[in-house]
């Protein structure tokens, strides 16, 4: 992104709240019951990995095979059942976009096959996905848009990659950049109501495939089910599973926010400072990016919220619309 439209694109994403839900948990909490209806016609792929296992693709089924193909990026132990990942297939499809979910290992339909999942630092399965892609469609415009874990491994692997991304623009959603601290934030965030949901969930997970995992880390079905903390769970779990030195270890090597400084891959990270399950360190500041990222960091909006409008039975979902329009800009560019 030059520095002659950034300041354009900056005036478009300033999110302001709808009146009736300015509180952080309500913004966080009440997203997924808005529309219980919901529905995105998709269609899977399991696409084989070199490793002699698989991700599930999640094809958008009305998308446009002859526009751009946005890559989108659940969260940690969502799917394509989650309400902002369908929300935003939907959102994409109708505005000329064609696009995709990865599911991360473990997060599909059925369990993967090796004795491994998927964390926040990641990579090389987006890297896969994206390679592959690039060869099947050879000179197709390519994006990608990550949410809060999603979001994490998408800037990362920017900096990662720099100018070799495979992709035209990016959108990073409510990502953890600094994860130590915002593990505590969740350790204790509203009553523990949100480590209580993430850790069961992550533990329903991985109790699938407890079978492929005890040759590579010492757990068993009570063992696991005993866990109630989140840190004790990548601890235990999450670290010697992929190879790291414990939950400390795998925070400070998996955290996004050293590489946000190395993207040359235009970016619109979207963050909100009320997020109740990320910490204030979490919160990308300017002197942290160099100029082809642009900040949309609001005072509200919760974590993967974004709820705007004046109508309550009408809620305004902000992210479907500024989400097409950032990346409709650079495909009106290239035409």
């Amino acid at each position: 992104m030059n520095q002659a439209i950034k300041p354009a694109i900056a005036q478009q994403f300033d999110f302001t709240p709808a009146w009736w839900m300015r509180n952080r948990h309500a913004q966080t909490i009440l997203p997924r019951f808005f529309r219980p209806r919901l529905s995105v016609e998709v269609t899977f792929e399991a696409l084989e990995t070199p490793d002699n296992d698989f991700l599930e693709l999640a094809w958008a089924a009305h998308g446009n095979p002859n526009a751009p193909l946005v890559v989108v990026l659940h969260g940690l132990e969502g799917n394509i059942n989650s309400f902002y990942a369908k929300g935003l297939l939907k959102a994409l499809t109708q505005n000329g976009f064609d696009a995709v979910l990865m599911h991360f290992r473990n997060c599909s339909r059925e369990p993967n096959r090796q004795a491994r999942a998927y964390h926040s630092g990641e990579t090389s399965d987006l890297a896969f996905v994206i390679d592959t892609l690039t060869q099947r469609f050879a000179g197709r415009t390519l994006y990608a848009v990550g949410f809060s874990l999603g979001g994490n491994v998408l800037a990362k692997y920017l900096g990662e990659k720099q100018q070799h991304s495979g992709l035209a623009a990016g959108v990073v959603v409510s990502a953890p950049y600094h994860l130590s601290s915002s593990c505590q934030v969740i350790r204790k965030s509203c009553f523990k109501l949100y480590q209580k949901y993430l850790l069961d969930r992550m533990k329903k997970s991985f109790s699938r495939k407890l079978d492929t995992l005890t040759d590579q880390i010492n757990i068993n079905r009570e063992t696991l089910f005993k866990i109630n903390d989140l840190w004790q769970f990548d601890d235990q779990i999450t670290a010697p599973l992929h190879g790291f030195d414990g939950a400390e270890d795998y925070y400070q090597q998996a955290s996004a926010q050293p590489y946000l400084k190395h993207i040359t891959t235009p970016t619109l990270l979207i963050h909100a400072e009320d997020d109740p399950m990320l910490s204030r360190q979490a919160v990308p500041l300017q002197e942290q990016v160099n100029s082809p990222v642009t900040l949309a960091v609001s005072k509200h909006g919760g974590h993967v919220g974004f709820i705007s409008g004046n109508n309550p039975l009408r809620p305004i979902f902000w992210l479907e619309q500024v989400i097409p329009e950032y990346l409709q800009q650079f495909h009106s560019k290239a035409k």
